[in-house]
């Protein structure tokens, strides 16, 4: 599990800001989608849904810092 969240963070460092935000639209989407799912019916693993939640803090993260050092 850390291995991943590791390999992650690398990933997101490397990818430009437009990159970025263009993650962050496509992550935002698919969580609004998750979350409609879960209301309707139960989903089978709703962790997923805090796991998509702090992946996209993460990546806002690392846009924010990537804005203020240009």
């Amino acid at each position: 599990m850390a291995n991943k969240k590791i390999d992650f963070n690398k990933s997101v460092k490397e990818m430009s800001a437009t990159d970025l935000r263009a993650r962050i639209q496509e992550d935002q989407l698919r969580l609004k989608k998750l979350e409609f799912a879960h209301a309707i019916s139960p989903l089978e693993n709703p962790m997923s849904i805090r796991g998509l939640r702090k992946d996209l803090a993460r990546l806002n993260t690392v846009l924010k810092q990537k804005q203020h050092e240009a």
